[in-house]
């Protein structure tokens, strides 16, 4: 497993932290999902969680949203030891996440599902004028390639519908956003679409959590992969010093042998000694 320092980004700019998980561990009856888990995110950086089926990878994205708290370990926001114990705990704190089913209402139009639950109110009625202002200086800042926002959801692509979830995810004005398989079942362009979005939200200086199982998607936008085996860290890599072939190996555990074993116990010996 190589375990990098994340302080600085691949264009080696110092990034200020924003979240840190030490030591995390979740049980569900007795099957134990995570296991001493660490994981870092900083401002205006991609990190990517992958690994296999049962990794742990949801378990992860759900104590970070507030659906399940930790058995074991902390979480520190800024700096700061920090409880995550519901969704609205996530939220305060600045915890967005998008997942993968969108929970999107198809009936209604762009407006209304951004501001949805946060509404605005002038006069004792909704500030229709302000939101749907607010909706596309929102939407032409992630340089967003929606038709109206007036339209209703249902009749967007599902690339649109995607950038409309995780432009909603920005209303409260997070510093991290969780994004679930954001391309799972996208198309080529809707997929570039996305990924393009991605790039936008690190230009914002936000911390993105990118989970996906498309080694491609991840390679073309995270700045890190955090890779996790049966619960257990296997892995933390920069995308620009690692090859896909290594990537594949610590979710699958090839790189995890005899051999591989006893370098790390005696480093002094060379693997062929």
């Amino acid at each position: 497993m190589t375990m990098i320092s994340a302080a600085t980004s691949t264009r080696g700019r110092a990034r200020e932290q924003i979240l840190s998980l030490r030591g995390i561990g979740k049980r569900f009856g007795a099957v134990r999902a995570l296991n001493d888990v660490d994981f870092d995110v900083y401002a205006g950086e991609v990190v990517a969680i992958v690994g296999d089926n049962g990794a742990g990878k949801s378990t992860l994205v759900k104590i970070l949203a507030g659906v399940h708290p930790q058995d074991s370990g902390t979480v520190s926001f800024y700096g700061s030891r920090a409880s995550i114990s519901s969704p609205t705990d996530a939220r305060d704190l600045g915890i967005a996440t998008v997942f993968q089913d969108l929970a999107l209402c198809d009936n209604l139009d762009v407006v209304s599902n951004l501001w949805l639950g946060r509404e605005l109110v002038k006069g004792g009625a909704l500030d229709d004028v302000e939101m749907e202002q607010r909706s596309w200086a929102l939407l032409r800042e992630l340089s967003a390639k929606i038709p109206s926002v007036r339209t209703p959801v249902a009749s967007l692509s599902g690339g649109q519908r995607q950038t409309v979830a995780i432009a909603r995810s920005l209303i409260g004005e997070p510093s991290v956003v969780i994004l679930d398989e954001p391309t799972a079942a996208l198309g080529v362009a809707q997929t570039a679409e996305v990924l393009n979005l991605i790039e936008r939200l690190r230009e914002r200086g936000l911390g993105v959590i990118l989970i996906s199982h498309n080694i491609a998607d991840v390679q073309a936008v995270a700045d890190r992969i955090v890779v996790l085996r049966l619960g257990r860290n296997n892995g933390d890599f920069r995308v620009a010093d690692v090859t896909s072939e290594a990537i594949i190996a610590a979710i699958t555990g090839a790189s995890d042998n005899s051999v591989t074993r006893r370098a790390a116990l005696h480093p002094e010996k060379g693997p062929t000694e």
